[in-house]
């Protein structure tokens, strides 16, 4: 649960009334965008009110007019999805950042260098943003934003969003442990058994390619056989 000393006031004003909840700013950023959230970390305290800041809480009889029920789920829902969150300059600024953060990850883990098939690094997405005056939007989901970012670099580096099929061998001694990190990078497309070793096709983010290897060679010292499928 979110203190009251960072909550802010998420509120709606409808059909003559107020309606204002204590929220998490981010997590009722999250909800907004069709995440799913705990409300027990959302909320900073399980009231609905008509002003927050005096404490004055909704009647029932208000809630039952506008949302036809008094069920606090059901009344924070309408609230986040229909009215607004208030947040403060700096709360903007971190919130914006951190999305801004989230695109260049998701661009990282999917993308390459069609030139090269080789991922980019991180700093090269984010001098290709800065250099295309990309403003992230604090409102749209990350995935929305990745699409426009995508069309305004492409000018200015080479790059593609692309899967990669990889073939592996993995010596029974290591097999429960590198699966489960397979299936942390990507989608096992098929797996068999070759007298206790794992034989299987991997489905995987072309932008993974490096870590993935990594993981798995020092998981295996070395012993795991990759086969990257054209």
């Amino acid at each position: 649960m979110v203190s009251l000393d960072n909550a802010v006031v998420a509120r709606l004003k409808t059909h003559g009334e107020v309606f204002e909840i204590l929220v998490d700013p981010d997590l009722a950023l999250e909800y907004k965008e069709g995440e799913t959230v705990d409300l027990n970390e959302l909320l900073a305290i399980n009231t609905i009110f008509k002003d927050a800041k005096t404490g004055d809480k909704a009647s029932e009889q208000s809630m039952n007019k506008i949302f036809g029920t008094t069920e606090v789920r059901d009344v924070v829902d309408r609230i986040l999805k229909k009215g607004e969150v208030h947040l403060t300059t700096e709360q903007r600024k971190r919130i914006i950042e951190n999305k801004r953060r989230q695109v260049i990850a998701m661009i990282v883990r999917n993308a390459i260098n069609p030139q090269t098939n080789t991922p980019h690094p991180a700093i090269r997405i984010e001098k290709a943003m800065d250099e295309a005056k990309i403003s992230i939007s604090m409102t749209k989901s990350v995935k929305e934003q990745v699409d426009v970012v995508l069309k305004a670099i492409r000018p200015i580096i080479p790059i593609k969003f692309a899967t990669t099929n990889i073939a592996l061998k993995v010596p029974a001694q290591y097999a429960g442990s590198c699966y489960r990190i397979l299936e942390e990078f990507g989608e096992v497309k098929k797996k068999e058994w070759d007298k206790g070793d794992l034989l299987c096709l991997l489905e995987t983010p072309a932008g993974l390619q490096d870590e993935l290897y990594n993981r798995l060679n020092n998981l295996t010292h070395g012993e795991v056989k990759i086969k990257v499928i054209r």
